[in-house]
């Protein structure tokens, strides 16, 4: 499975929410969050990111130099 994969699920399990409840919640199909759980690599990013923002969390791109530099 994948980082983001994983913290979803975990995520949403924290939280005490199917995933039927967890689509609902974040706004999106309950295929979202399957496909997002399951690891697949074919869904938007726009849709990735509703659902990270349940958490307060998004997802986009980051350079080589803003890894590099973290303290």
């Amino acid at each position: 499975m994948n980082a983001i994969a994983d913290f979803v699920k975990k995520r949403r399990k924290q939280a005490g929410l199917t995933q039927e409840e967890f689509a609902m919640k974040a706004g999106v199909a309950l295929t979202v969050i399957r496909k997002i759980e399951q690891g697949k690599d074919n869904l938007s990013l726009s849709r990735v990111n509703q659902v990270l923002k349940m958490f307060g969390h998004v997802l986009g791109p980051i350079s080589g130099k803003q890894l590099c530099d973290k303290p």
